[in-house]
């Protein structure tokens, strides 16, 4: 059996991919989690074979998650579900050692099928997106993608500072440099176009 945790914060989508993979004969779906640090917690106690998860996600994204369980001393295979296609996700995703990813709107044949695949160690990306996987190259360091993805979100510099345990001063240094690395007009333009490349 293929053990699979899944991670969605819709908990609607999490109960109909957990009751689709649940009637294959070889997928056990030993969990679901509805963020990403509780699938973190999920996945070092389960100890699933494969995770299944969102890239939106309240606590960690799937693609913080997918970094954060590469530590761990028997990392789960990890398969992206998501509603977007987007280049700058989908290389950051094979950057971070995720063997599958596939769109929400993928037949789920597909989806039962991939799981597979990567459980047996190979890479599976969505046909429409495998041509797109080497686009636009993401500029951002990861701590300025952390300020504008907060600053997107309406967060003052103060807000930010005190979140990240920052310097207000660093955070508009971090600020400067992102909006000139996208070329936006600002802070919240920037933002718009790093999430439009799928960098944030």
């Amino acid at each position: 059996m293929i053990r699979v945790l899944i991670a969605e914060d819709q908990a609607m989508v999490a109960g109909a991919l957990a009751a689709l993979l649940g009637n294959q004969p070889d997928i056990d779906v030993v969990g679901t989690a509805h963020d990403g640090r509780a699938a973190l917690t999920a996945v070092r106690t389960l100890a699933p074979d494969v995770l299944l998860t969102d890239i939106e996600m309240p606590g960690l994204s799937g693609l913080e998650l997918a970094t954060a369980v590469r530590s761990l001393d028997v990392p789960p295979r990890v398969v992206i579900l998501t509603t977007f296609a987007r280049q700058g996700y989908l290389r950051r995703a094979l950057e971070a050692g995720v063997l599958g990813y596939l769109l929400k709107d993928s037949p789920s044949s597909r989806l039962a099928e991939a799981i597979r695949r990567v459980h047996a160690g190979s890479r599976v990306v969505d046909p429409e997106l495998a041509g797109d996987a080497w686009g636009d190259i993401d500029p951002l360091s990861d701590r300025e993608r952390q300020v504008l993805r907060l600053a997107g979100d309406g967060r003052s510099g103060a807000d930010i500072a005190a979140e990240l345990h920052l310097s207000e001063g660093t955070v508009r240094n971090y600020l400067s440099e992102a909006i000139s690395k996208t070329g936006g007009r600002n802070r919240v333009d920037a933002a718009r176009i790093a999430r439009d490349k799928g960098w944030l």
